[in-house]
This record gives C-alpha cells, sequence and structure tokens, in this order.
C-alpha cells in the first residue's frame, strides 16, 4: 500500500530542507501528502489561488507561464512557494512530463514549516 504521507528521509533529499532539524523533518513529513502524478496532467495552474507546496520525488515536470516555457522541475526541486510566501495567485503551470511523485502540504504547514526559509530570499 502506498505511503499517503512523505518520510524525512525524502524530505532530506530537497536541498532546500536539508538543513532543517531532524525533528522538524519528521513533523513536516508527517503533514506532506503524498500524491502520484500521471504524465499530462497539471498539479497547479496559473492564475488559480495558491494553497499548497510542493516538492519533487520522482518524475519530471514541465513550468509554463503565459510567456511561454520556462523550465523543468527534477526530484529534489520544489514549487508552490511564490503564492504562499507573497499571497498571489499561482504565477506558473506545473504539468507532469513523465510519471511523477510530489508531495505536498497546506498553507499553514508551509506558514509553521517553511515559510521563514523564504524570509531571506527576496
Amino acid at each position: 500500500m502506498p505511503r499517503s504521507s512523505a518520510t524525512s528521509h525524502e524530505l532530506a533529499r530537497i536541498e532546500l530542507l536539508a538543513g532543517l532539524p531532524g525533528e522538524t523533518l519528521a513533523k513536516l513529513a508527517k503533514e506532506m501528502e503524498r500524491q502520484e502524478v500521471a504524465p499530462g496532467s497539471a498539479i497547479v495552474r496559473e492564475g488559480e489561488p495558491g494553497d499548497r507546496f510542493y516538492v519533487v520525488f520522482a518524475g519530471m515536470l514541465s513550468v509554463t507561464n503565459a510567456i511561454g516555457r520556462r523550465g523543468i522541475l527534477r526530484p529534489g526541486d520544489y514549487f508552490g512557494e511564490v503564492a504562499l510566501a507573497m499571497d498571489v495567485p499561482r504565477t506558473a503551470t506545473v504539468t507532469a512530463i513523465s510519471p511523477a511523485v510530489v508531495a505536498s502540504c497546506d498553507r499553514a504547514t508551509f506558514d509553521a514549516y517553511l515559510r521563514p526559509l523564504f524570509a531571506d530570499a527576496g
């Protein structure tokens, strides 16, 4: 049976999260919801309200916006932080290119554990 949450080991492989204390990673992992995504499926769409933060565990994802293609996300990457950190609509559409596995957390979890990681980024 597939796990419904992430593991702290998986989260530690995400560069952004690797420096978090083990106890914090363990708490965050319990809050993360794992999702398998079929090729061609959009995970988030540009312009929609942002309510979740995502990390990529497996597969490849395409990032596009109204201007065109912006890039590729691979295992270890993350997305969704702009909408949550800045309280703006989604700035891009993220679509699975291959079968993918992502994990996500809601805004409250992002605020509690992850927002401080972005405080110095802007």
